[in-house]
């Protein structure tokens, strides 16, 4: 692997058999073992990370049912939770720092699995070709020009299937850091499952051109990458709806002055930082296009007043990324009506209510809130589960980097 760049590997994982965490654990926990020991080994250390992006297949994911993906928040977002859930048990089994030198980084996005179809059929139709993520289809994954060293795949016929298809529009000779497609072998077989919604999934019929969540964002980990990756799928997808119309993803990051009293502050990371492994996280998973020629240009906003802090980028045409310093509970939510959509996990549900709440007062249209699973600590071992809720918590991250200083 070449050592002037971050080892960085992609794997292509079939629709599991069913939704449930126990046949995403059943099927997946072997195969995320085996690539992250391999990648972990690259790194160990070292003061390199190896980012792991993780393509996880579903069938139907252009369908109706799941167009725009808000139609199918509930189940997408609980996709999502299983897979960053098994990521965070296989690395504490394994003793895998995540996201720290030495350690793998992951980022998960969706494969629109019928579109694997649309690559083996001789029909000669060419599918549509989006450019945004979190959810894309075969070709633009194949196609993005990521430095990918490593390519898995499980060994069975659904992997070998999917590995097939991506080589169809994948050339190796134009990526100058790829190996051959490498399959992970010793994986029981099963059979990809044809829908992934929950039975009675609501329908949520309006569509969304301004999104937002908030956080901290101390120390990213993959609790945070769960929150984001949600938000994004509430979004209405570019070449959908109102085509001319941007899409706005806010984020609001807990300005400085509101952590004082978080435990260890003293290794609390500046508001720029955190937005910085913010914006990093979202190209990751958002922009499948070509490669600018240059870095996407971040403008920096300081007017006075509550909001005023900004940072702005655009990810690619049509999508606007928008980092605000929060000051207290509400942050743009309750200045600005034209955001529609909040996103919240369900240990800050309260929260949503609260701000339709002020924007009644207001006389602002309610916002819609969509709530994100929390990850599962009971994927591990019972004497395990402390462990694993450090390797996801900002503030025992924080503790730990105490601890190390102090030896």
């Amino acid at each position: 692997m070449a050592s002037q760049s971050p080892p960085s590997a992609l794997l292509l994982l079939p629709p599991p058999p069913c939704a449930s965490s126990v046949q995403f654990k059943a099927v997946y926990q072997p195969i995320l073992s085996a690539v992250c020991t391999e990648l972990s080994q690259v790194v160990n250390g070292t003061h390199r990370v190896a980012y792991l992006h993780v393509a996880l297949s579903l069938s139907g994911l252009r369908s109706p049912a799941c167009q725009p993906p808000a139609k199918a928040f509930t189940s997408l977002q609980r996709a999502l939770e299983h897979i960053y859930t098994l990521i965070g048990a296989v690395c504490m089994e394994r003793n895998i720092d995540m996201e720290a030198p030495g350690g793998i980084d992951s980022r998960v996005v969706l494969l629109d699995f019928d579109s694997v179809h649309s690559a083996t059929s001789k029909s000669g139709e060419s599918a549509p070709v989006t450019q945004n993520g979190p959810i894309l289809d075969l070709q633009t994954l194949a196609n993005s020009k990521r430095l990918w060293n490593k390519i898995y795949f499980p060994d069975t016929p659904a992997g070998q299937d999917l590995a097939a298809a991506f080589s169809s529009f994948h050339d190796p000779s134009k990526d100058p850091n790829s190996d051959t497609l490498q399959p992970v072998p010793g994986v029981r077989p099963w059979t990809p499952s044809e829908s992934f919604l929950a039975p009675g999934e609501p329908v949520e019929p309006v569509t969304h051109y301004s999104a937002i969540v908030a956080g901290t964002f101390d120390h990213f980990h993959i609790g945070h990458k769960l929150l984001l990756t949600a938000t994004a799928l509430v979004l209405q997808p570019l070449g959908t709806g109102n085509a001319d119309k941007e899409r706005l993803f806010s984020i609001g990051v807990t300005g400085d002055e509101m952590l004082k009293n978080k435990k260890y502050p003293q290794y609390l990371e500046s508001w720029e930082k955190r937005c910085r492994s913010t914006i990093d996280f979202l190209r990751s998973i958002m922009d499948f296009g070509p490669p600018e020629a240059s870095t996407p240009h971040v403008e920096y906003i300081n007017d006075p007043g509550p909001n005023g802090k900004v940072m702005v980028m655009k990810i690619r045409p049509g999508i606007t990324l928008r980092l605000v310093q929060i000051s207290d509970a509400f942050g743009p939510t309750i200045t600005e009506e034209s955001i529609s959509a909040l996103v919240v996990s369900k240990e800050t549900r309260s929260g949503g209510a609260a701000v339709n709440q002020e924007r009644k007062k207001r006389g602002f249209k309610q916002m819609v809130v969509f709530e994100v699973d929390v990850l599962h600590s009971g994927e591990v071992a019972p004497g395990d589960v402390d462990n694993f809720a450090s390797k996801i918590s900002s503030t025992d991250i924080r503790r730990r980097q105490m601890e190390l200083a102090m030896i």
